[in-house]
């Protein structure tokens, strides 16, 4: 739940991206995408972030973002997992707040973690942080298997109905210390964990599949953190590497 740091000040390169709204419009299925009026602000956000990966993708390694990222992002209607006074923010390249002070992270910053991943249709995904619900959606829109664990309880059931109530049912919701994962659906061929944790929780490394991509921000509370992509290989042994500096709320866990 972030914004990516000294991203937010900068003066973006406009390019014109005509072309590009016009292909995720074909890319979009309108049989699955429901006519709610926000179309074309989806498109506009989805064009945005295909501009900034282009221009700071250098720094992530990911200069293009996968395809059916982006057709995912163009799909989800992300002004469902707003409040109602946001709406009008809800495709806005800015994280916005949720309640209970969590936020919605940015756009970009949900391509880069979700593209970073590489779910594939039946993967299972452990995401810790379920905040409104977004982050979930989208990669249940990947065909991945989600389970999401949030430690706000009321944030965690207002997520849950949201989640049903927009066909999202299938999603494993929990409410409890997202530190320790979630075992019993393990392990996961991906984890994402949408709140800064001051080390990398073992738990969580335990319950990453060999082969598996476990994504965390990995910092001190409201400063400068990096962005970590954590793969374990198939004899168990892992590899880290820093992929960009964010800022995200902290992780809420007695032991982070």
């Amino acid at each position: 739940m972030a914004f990516s740091a000294g991203i937010m000040n900068r003066q973006f390169r406009r390019v014109s991206l005509r072309w590009l709204a016009i292909a995720f419009a074909l890319l979009l299925d309108s049989s699955v995408l429901a006519d709610d009026g926000m179309t074309r602000e989806r498109q506009a956000m989805v064009a945005e972030i295909v501009s900034m990966s282009r221009d700071f993708g250098a720094g992530t390694g990911r200069q293009n973002v996968d395809p059916r990222v982006l057709g995912v992002l163009g799909r989800v209607p992300r002004h469902e997992f707003v409040p109602l006074s946001f709406r009008l923010d809800a495709y806005g390249n800015r994280p916005l707040p949720i309640g209970y002070g969590q936020t919605i992270s940015q756009p970009y910053i949900v391509a880069v973690m979700t593209d970073l991943l590489k779910v594939g249709a039946g993967d299972t995904v452990l995401e810790i942080g379920t905040g409104s619900g977004y982050q979930a959606a989208v990669l249940a829109e990947l065909g991945a298997r989600v389970s999401s664990v949030e430690i706000v309880e009321p944030l965690a059931r207002e997520a849950t109905e949201r989640l049903r109530r927009l066909g999202y049912a299938a999603i494993a919701t929990k409410i409890g210390d997202g530190y320790d994962g979630w075992p019993e659906r393990g392990p996961f061929d991906a984890i994402v964990v949408t709140a800064a944790a001051s080390h990398v929780p073992p738990p969580l490394v335990r319950q990453l599949k060999p082969g598996g991509r476990l994504v965390i921000p990995v910092g001190p509370a409201f400063q400068t953190q990096q962005l970590l992509l954590v793969e374990k290989r198939h004899d168990g042994t892992l590899t880290m590497r820093q992929v960009m500096t964010v800022v995200f709320v902290p992780l809420t866990s007695p032991r982070n």
